[in-house]
């Protein structure tokens, strides 16, 4: 019986994470021949808070990134 753990930072849809049940259970079904009713998948969401990369959490990275875009949005037009 093939087990199945992912692990995305953030979060999805409920229909995103049905479509990657759907997803890998037929590439297990594909692949290894395997009985789509004996496949297990576990999707867990890791917050950005919980999660760091590069000496950074996430959510300080993603913060970081989304400022400039913010601010350019908030900017009044050249005249």
């Amino acid at each position: 019986m093939p087990f199945v753990s992912i692990r995305i930072s953030g979060s999805a849809t409920k229909d995103q994470k049905s479509g990657i049940v759907a997803d890998v259970t037929q590439s297990l079904v594909q692949r290894l021949g395997k009985n789509p009713a004996a496949v297990q998948i576990v999707i867990e969401e890791i917050s950005t808070e919980n999660y760091g990369a590069g000496g950074q959490l996430l959510v300080d990275r993603d913060a970081a990134k989304a400022t400039p875009a913010q601010e350019d949005a908030h900017a009044e037009p050249s005249r």
